[in-house]
């Protein structure tokens, strides 16, 4: 296979020597120029290369003007803009202009060449995304078997006119869960209204869920109409249930079992009919006993409960939970579509996800905007994810995930017999551990995992020095 084609457009002569001889070294074929007419020429002449560095500030057109010109001709070209001035207006401007990445002069020399090397493994272009469903871009995704028996629950549930409480960690998505249970439900033609309790002052939560006449209180000028009337017909859901105050939970008692009240400051009796939605990431039977929650109206929330798992427990979601939420960035940033290589999606697996789904989506976001490439690289993930996953307590989980994630590759990739072959590897590296950690003593080390010393020699096989 020949060498990758690469061109350094710089008017400083010692820079463009000094990056060329790194890269040949490196085992690319590099070629200078000393202005942007020059490249400019090369490329109707010779064709677009495979991958392109430029200075910024140059005689005759710049690097952003390059760029420009280059995106124009050859669209699929990785550029990376090299400078010693890293402003905003500079960097903002070459990644608005297409660049792939903005190298700050001084660099390391090894740093460009590592640069040249990731830029050049994914910027093959990748193949068109799949046709995606006719699903909400609220749809919640996951075929894992807690999120299956989860949309078994929606699909019984949605039909029945009762209350529905969603139990889970913050960032797991029970207002999707909400939106599901009213979207599939006979009420799906009329209003859908969210509140967050957690959200709202104290003192404005009253007027926000049963609205207020004019002259109710001091700066209320207009009647305002509040959500139990704007969800009139359908659905309201109340997120953070627990941190609603108490004199506010007597009244909500009141609205679930009558279906009517009163506007604050006002006489009009309200009647209404909907149903109710409730959510929460705290302990509401600890705060009940804490006396801080009604228990009679904990019963009115919760006929039904539904747990909504935290990421950790349904790990298997990540890929296509990444998947969309990268689409949905490449589709909002009007750029092409950026996936996961395999040593990316094995980090992504490992992640602990404290902040949940919505934790994955930020940092999809993250990359889409600022990962070089279309191909998401593993180092790519350390840098947005900060720290590598913690071992010891969670290193359990951790293989576990890893092994997931290495089963589902080789399950794409179409391999046969792969029971068998991980089963294999996995006795080699729990057989081979225990000998390391006894000093190649085999009996020991038999004793320690539990087995025969005659096991874990037709285990190893032939090959290993008897002790």
């Amino acid at each position: 296979m020949s060498a990758a084609r690469i061109w350094v457009v710089d008017d400083d002569r010692s820079v463009r020597f000094v990056l060329a001889t790194a890269l040949r070294e490196a085992g690319y074929s590099v070629d200078g120029f000393e202005n942007a007419a020059d490249a400019l020429d090369a490329l109707e002449q010779r064709g677009a290369p495979d991958l392109l560095f430029t200075d910024v500030r140059m005689p005759g057109d710049g690097g952003l003007a390059l760029l420009e010109k280059l995106k124009a001709r050859a669209p699929s070209l990785p550029v990376v803009v090299m400078s010693a001035y890293t402003d905003v207006a500079s960097t903002a401007g070459a990644f608005r202009g297409g660049a792939q990445e903005f190298l700050s002069k001084p660099f390391d020399l090894d740093d460009a060449v590592a640069l040249a090397a990731r830029t050049l493994s994914v910027s093959a272009p990748a193949p068109p995304p799949p046709v995606a469903d006719a699903a909400p871009a609220d749809a919640l995704v996951g075929d894992t078997p807690a999120m299956l028996t989860l949309f078994r629950a929606i699909g019984r549930l949605a039909q029945a006119p009762l209350s529905v409480l969603i139990t889970g960690e913050t960032g797991t998505g029970k207002e999707l869960v909400a939106r599901a249970l009213h979207r599939e439900s006979p009420r799906a033609q009329r209003p859908f209204v969210a509140l967050n309790t957690a959200a709202i002052p104290a003192e404005l939560l009253e007027s926000e869920l049963f609205g207020h006449e004019a002259g109710a209180f001091t700066g209320a000028q207009r009647r305002h109409v509040g959500r139990f009337e704007q969800a009139d017909g359908g659905s309201l859901f109340l997120d953070e249930i627990g941190d609603m105050p108490l004199p506010l939970q007597t009244r909500l008692l009141r609205v679930l079992a009558e279906g009517e009240f009163f506007r604050v400051g006002g006489r009009e009796l309200i009647r209404v009919d909907v149903r109710v939605i409730a959510a929460t990431h705290q302990d509401l039977e600890g705060l009940v006993a804490q006396g801080r929650f009604r228990a009679d109206l904990l019963h009115r929330l919760d006929v039904v409960r539904l747990r909504l798992p935290p990421l950790r427990e349904r790990r298997g979601d990540v890929p296509q939970l990444a998947e969309r939420f990268l689409a949905a960035a490449a589709q909002r940033f009007g750029a092409p579509l950026k996936r996961l290589s395999k040593p990316a999606l094995e980090r992504l697996m490992a992640h602990d996800w404290p902040g949940n789904v919505r934790e994955l989506e930020n940092v999809c976001w993250r990359l889409a905007a600022l990962a070089p490439g279309d191909a998401i690289a593993r180092e790519d993930l350390d840098e947005a994810l900060g720290a590598e996953p913690a071992r010891g307590d969670g290193a359990g989980e951790e293989w576990e995930a890893l092994l997931s994630a290495w089963a589902r590759a080789q399950l794409a990739d179409g391999r046969a017999n792969l029971h068998a072959d991980a089963r294999e590897r996995f006795d080699r590296a729990l057989l081979e551990a225990a000998l390391a950690h006894t000093g190649g003593r085999r009996t020991e080390a038999a004793a320690r995992l539990g087995l025969g010393r005659n096991t874990l020699t037709r285990k190893l096989g032939p090959g290993r020095k008897r002790s």
